[in-house]
C-alpha cells in the first residue's frame, strides 16, 4: 500500500502539469497576457540598451515637446525624454509589483499554514488579527504605511506587502483546512510524521496553485498601489523615473502637454491588464473543476 500510494504521488504531478499547460495553451486570452508580461519584463530588463536618451537628462530647449521622430513620446516639463523615462520606470513598477507579492508571501502564507493546521487559540488569534486588517481596505493600509516609513520605493513595497500578506493568509488558511483531512495527510501522520514535515511535504505542495493564481493577480493590484503611492508623494523620489511619479506630474499640464500622462497612464493598463488576464488563465488551467 505505501509503495503504491509512492508512486501514485510521484507520477501525478508531471501529468497535472501536462494538462494544465494544455489547457494555458489553448487559452489565447491567458497567452495574450503572458505576451503583455513578457514584454514588460524584457523592457523593464534591457532598458539601457533600448533608451534613447539619459532618463535624467534635462534640456531647456525641448521643454514639453510634443512626440516627434527626435523624443518619439515627447518630453516632460524639464525636457526629459518620456519614453527613455517610460522604459526605467518600468522596471520600479515591475520590481515594485513582485517584491511586494514576495513580501505578502513570505509574511502570509506560513501564518495562514500555521492557523489552518493546528486550529485552537493559534488560530483564532491569526484570524481575528488578519481579519481587523481586511476591514481596512487595502490601498488606506498600503497609504497609512508608507506615510509611517519615509517615502522611498522600499518602504512602499514593504507598505504594500505588509497590506497584502491578509489575502495570503485567509487563503492559505482555507486551503489547509481543506487539505489536512485527506487521506494522505491522515496516513502520514498515522505513519509518525512529524507536523513539519505533513505541512512542508504533503500540504504546501498541494495549495500552491491557488496561492500561485492570487500572486500573480495581486501583482497588478501592487503595481497600481506603488503607482498610487509614487502619484501621492509616497513612492519612488525624484527625479527617479515612476509611471506613477510621472502621472502625479502630467496631471499639472493635461492641456498644454496630455503626452505626459497619457503614455504613464497607457503602461499602467497594459501591464496590469497582462497579469490579470495572465491570472485569470492560470486559474482556468490549474483549477481541477474546469477540466471539461
Amino acid at each position: 500500500m505505501t509503495a503504491t500510494t509512492a508512486s501514485a504521488v510521484n507520477a501525478a504531478p508531471p501529468r497535472s502539469r501536462n494538462r494544465a499547460w494544455g489547457k494555458f495553451k489553448r487559452n489565447r486570452v491567458a497567452l495574450f497576457g503572458a505576451a503583455i508580461v513578457l514584454a514588460m519584463v524584457i523592457v523593464a530588463v534591457f532598458a539601457p540598451m533600448l533608451a534613447t536618451y539619459d532618463p535624467f537628462q534635462t534640456s531647456f530647449m525641448a521643454i514639453r515637446k510634443a512626440p516627434s521622430a527626435a523624443h518619439w513620446l515627447g518630453t516632460d516639463e524639464l525636457g526629459r525624454d518620456i519614453y527613455s523615462r517610460m522604459l526605467y520606470g518600468a522596471r520600479a513598477s515591475l520590481m515594485a509589483g513582485v517584491v511586494s507579492v514576495a513580501i505578502a508571501v513570505v509574511i502570509g502564507v506560513p501564518l495562514g499554514l500555521i492557523s489552518g493546521y493546528f486550529g485552537g487559540w493559534i488560530d483564532s488569534v491569526i484570524s481575528r488579527f488578519t481579519e481587523a486588517l481586511l476591514a481596512i481596505p487595502f490601498l488606506i493600509l498600503a497609504i497609512a504605511l508608507a506615510a509611517f516609513l519615509e517615502p522611498s520605493l522600499t518602504n512602499a513595497m514593504i507598505a504594500i506587502g505588509v497590506s497584502a500578506a491578509p489575502k495570503f493568509v485567509r487563503l492559505a488558511r482555507g486551503q489547509v483546512l481543506a487539505v489536512k483531512s485527506e487521506d494522505y495527510v491522515q496516513s502520514s501522520r498515522a505513519l509518525g510524521a512529524s507536523d513539519a514535515r505533513i505541512i512542508l511535504r504533503h500540504i504546501l505542495p498541494n495549495i500552491m496553485p491557488p496561492l500561485i493564481v492570487q500572486a500573480t493577480i495581486t501583482i497588478a493590484t501592487a503595481i497600481i498601489a506603488e503607482a498610487s503611492l509614487s502619484f501621492l508623494g509616497l513612492g519612488l523620489q525624484p527625479p527617479n523615473p515612476s509611471w506613477g511619479s510621472m502621472l502625479n506630474t502630467g496631471k499639472n499640464f493635461m492641456v498644454q502637454a496630455p503626452w505626459m500622462s497619457i503614455f504613464p497612464g497607457t503602461a499602467i493598463f497594459l501591464v496590469v491588464l497582462g497579469f490579470n488576464l495572465l491570472g485569470d488563465g492560470l486559474r482556468d488551467a490549474l483549477d481541477p473543476r474546469q477540466d471539461k
